[in-house]
């Protein structure tokens, strides 16, 4: 071997023959040149396995740049990531899909991206772009993009509508994965969606559903984010289904990132009693596979992406490999943090009180047949349900009752000024106070919740204020937190940013929320394609009958 080989000695997880033993991995620049097997495990050394990847991350929801994702992500022995940068996309289309593809150069571990499929989700909410099947193909040919991120427009694809069809020929005709989305369907609309090209959903909630897309012979992406948890409900698929299961975080705070990653996931799984072997080829080589990702799976030939850890349950992990390179080790980044250009697209006008109030519907409170639509939501699950309220009245007005936890919810334009949507709200529990984002999916305009017209029009305002953020205000304090890049991500350290969202999510709490995760649950109360009751900035939406709804029912 010439003297710029490397050589390791370790217990060898070797995943494709099912075992463990002692071996000695040689690697010259890129690529793993010998592996020499020393004999049985041997328990003075650590474990090598290869490095784990995350196979569905939309990257702008850590708040943090594609580079500093990274940073962070291979400190937990990530060495790749498949991410869908439609976040940004709907803000500004196919320059901010560019951006993430440019500022992920910078990144320590590769970062896959999709191209997305359905900027706008729906039609019934504003965005700040639109991409059509012709921006597909172009950042597939360009290679911007390696595989159609998730169709998220699921009554589209079951309707075969030719706009949304085009975009997944596009990609079958090149090779190129399509990425689901898909909640709730099971039986034939689960068939249908896979039959229409369909290869993989994270967004199963329930064993049922997960079974049926499973036996329509699509992959089962097990997500554990930082609102959405499907693990206790799907871990028991992994032994039935080895070959069709991988795991993915979707949507990930900065403080969860900060605490862990797949390495996590996996370990849970294995302490769960899942074959040690089954969880790891999930969690490692099944995306690989799937994707067909240019990643080394500890193979002489392969390129060196690996991880090593103290115990092969536990996979804590103490240093990792990307491309021959050591990037991480004893927790720790080996590449600084470094600020990121800005972009963004912001418009929205300041927010009054009264401006809400307007908002709202006038009935006649004596009349006893009317009823108010109230969204509930719930901790650990993106998923609403609609819940019919007598109303409390403010003059002709419904207005909130933080009592008994009825809120308002509003959602203002950010790309144009325009009057708020305004609805009411369970579950987010504020007693007298208010929290605000400009991470509201998919399109990202302005939304808060809060116990009164006055504390939501001073979250919104303060988000307004920074062009892009997040913020929360009440009697217990107040606080904010800047997103510059495009209202989604910060050009701050990974480690920063953990702890600024920590203290926020404090504040929140202490103003009366249970939620875990309040800003993360907050977000997705205007993602229409996730039924049942969400609020875009036209309206009241029904995910079911996917259709605007009345705030009053018998008026």
């Amino acid at each position: 071997m010439d003297n710029d080989t490397r050589t390791i000695r370790a217990n060898l997880i070797d995943l494709h023959d099912r075992r463990i033993y002692a071996a000695a991995v040689a690697w010259s620049a890129r690529h793993i040149v010998a592996i020499t097997t020393l004999g049985p495990p041997d328990p003075s050394l650590d474990y090598l396995l290869p490095g784990f990847i995350d196979a569905h991350v939309h990257v702008e929801s850590t708040m943090l740049t594609p580079a500093e994702f990274g940073r962070i992500a291979c400190r937990h022995g990530t060495v790749a990531a498949v991410s869908d940068p439609h976040e940004i996309a709907n803000i500004l289309g196919t320059d901010g899909v560019h951006y993430m593809a440019s500022d992920a150069q910078r990144s320590p571990i590769p970062i896959h991206f999709g191209a997305p499929a359905c900027v706008p989700a729906t039609a019934h909410e504003t965005s700040g772009a639109e991409l059509r099947a012709s921006h597909i193909e172009k950042l597939l040919s360009e290679g911007h993009a390696e595989h159609l991120a998730e169709v998220m427009d699921f009554p589209g694809v079951l309707e075969r509508e030719p706009g949304l069809m085009a975009k997944i020929d596009i990609a079958k005709q090149r090779g190129r994965r399509v990425d689901g989305h898909a909640p709730g369907l099971t039986g034939d609309a689960a068939r249908r969606y896979a039959d229409a090209g369909i290869d993989n959903d994270h967004e199963c909630a329930t064993r049922e559903e997960a079974e049926a897309k499973l036996a329509a012979g699509m992959h089962l992406v097990i997500r554990e984010g930082s609102a959405a948890k499907n693990f206790a409900a799907l871990h028991p698929l992994i032994d039935s289904y080895p070959q069709q299961i991988m795991f993915c975080t979707d949507d990930l705070h900065p403080d969860d990132l900060v605490a862990g990653h797949i390495n996590r996931l996996c370990a849970r799984a294995i302490a769960a009693g899942h074959d040690r072997f089954d969880v790891l080829r999930a969690g490692c080589i099944n995306p690989v596979r799937h994707y067909r990702l240019p990643v080394g799976q500890l193979r002489v030939g392969d390129r060196m992406d690996a991880v090593l850890v103290d115990d092969p349950d536990r996979l804590n992990v103490l240093t990792t490999w990307v491309a021959g390179n050591r990037v991480a080790e004893d927790g720790n980044s080996l590449s600084r943090h470094q600020p990121a250009a800005l972009i963004n697209r912001f418009n929205s006008a300041p927010v009054t009180a009264d401006a809400l109030t307007a908002a709202l519907p006038r009935a006649d409170p004596s009349d006893p047949s009317i009823s108010l639509r109230v969204i509930e939501c719930r901790d650990g699950a993106l998923d609403t349900s609609e819940r019919r309220v007598k109303p409390c009245w403010e003059g002709d007005q419904p207005t909130p009752d933080p009592g008994n936890d009825v809120l308002m919810l509003a959602v203002v334009n950010r790309y144009r000024v325009t009057p708020p949507a305004v609805a009411f709200i369970r579950g987010f529990g504020l007693n007298d106070g208010a929290i605000a984002g400009s991470i509201a999916h998919d399109s990202h305009n302005v939304i808060a919740v809060g116990s009164s017209a006055q504390w939501v029009a001073e979250a919104l305002n303060r988000v307004i204020d920074m062009r892009g953020g997040i913020a929360a205000a009440g009697k217990a304090g107040t606080d904010q937190l800047p997103l510059p890049v495009a209202g989604l991500m910060s050009d701050a350290d990974g480690d920063t940013m953990a702890h600024r969202h920590e203290a926020l999510v404090t504040l929140a709490q202490r103003l009366g929320t249970p939620l875990t995760a309040p800003f993360m649950t907050l977000s997705f109360m205007a993602l229409l394609v996730i039924p049942a009751l969400k609020l875009s900035d036209r309206g009241l939406f029904d995910g079911e009958r996917f259709a605007f709804v009345p705030l009053l029912d018998g008026a």
